[in-house]
């Protein structure tokens, strides 16, 4: 029964082709990796993509590993593999959990993933004694929004709960809403994750509530519990 308002903040970009042929490089060579790692969506839709076509199939003997359970159907469906997820959470410090991932001794693992981001994964990865490349295949661009869109989020009277599904949305949502800050604050603000709910409470964000996962599952359930607890 509610009402959904939508102020999207990144556009996901795929690559050209000039853009691509690192990515093209290391998935000409998949039959080298022992771990495929995929972090979002994104990744796993256009790093399918390059796969097939470069590969009829898949090489054996492979771990694919997805960042969450919503990112490990698609690789699935996609790529027609098994694929491991972590059994909860949906970043970095959950994928870092995963048997798999701890003795990585001359291991080498490809993460598909966009252009920038977080380091933490491939860094402790490394540590564990793996050889890391990143196969880049989208960029992120912030959209511009004019100020008739962004008066309607500059209303808390209108507005019952905010939904970010990521650091970076987080992170261009406080720079849209900075002329109306102060009552945006008091919304409450459902996020995917530990780490991106201390960025929102870091922000100023008073009610800060985790979803413990970005997809479309858990931020309903999020917004369940903040509607039951405002009645």
């Amino acid at each position: 029964g509610g009402e959904w308002l939508s102020l999207p903040l990144l556009r996901i970009v795929p690559l050209t082709d000039s853009d691509l042929q690192a990515a093209r490089q290391h998935v000409q060579d998949l039959d080298n990796y022992d771990v495929l790692v995929f972090v979002s969506l994104n990744a796993a839709s256009l790093g399918a993509e390059l796969i097939t076509d470069l590969w009829p199939q898949l090489p054996v003997q492979q771990s694919i590993i997805a960042i969450g359970k919503s990112t490990a159907k698609l690789v699935a469906d996609l790529l027609a593999c098994e694929v491991i997820c972590p059994e909860a959470g949906s970043d970095s410090e959950a994928v870092l959990a995963i048997p798999e991932l701890q003795q990585l001794a001359d291991k080498r693992i490809g993460i598909f993933r966009g252009q920038g981001g977080r380091e933490l994964l491939a860094a402790t990865l490394r540590e564990r004694g793996a050889s890391v490349d990143y196969i880049e295949v989208y960029k992120r661009e912030q959209v511009q929004h004019d100020a008739a869109d962004i008066a309607v989020f500059a209303a808390p009277d209108r507005i019952d709960a905010i939904t970010v599904h990521s650091g970076e949305s987080l992170h261009s949502l406080a720079g849209l809403l900075s002329t109306a800050r102060k009552s945006i604050l008091a919304i409450p603000i459902v996020v995917p994750s530990a780490r991106v709910a201390k960025q929102a409470e870091q922000s100023g964000f008073k009610q800060v509530v985790n979803a413990h996962g970005a997809d479309d599952a858990s931020m309903i359930k999020a917004l369940e519990r903040i509607h039951a607890n405002a009645d």
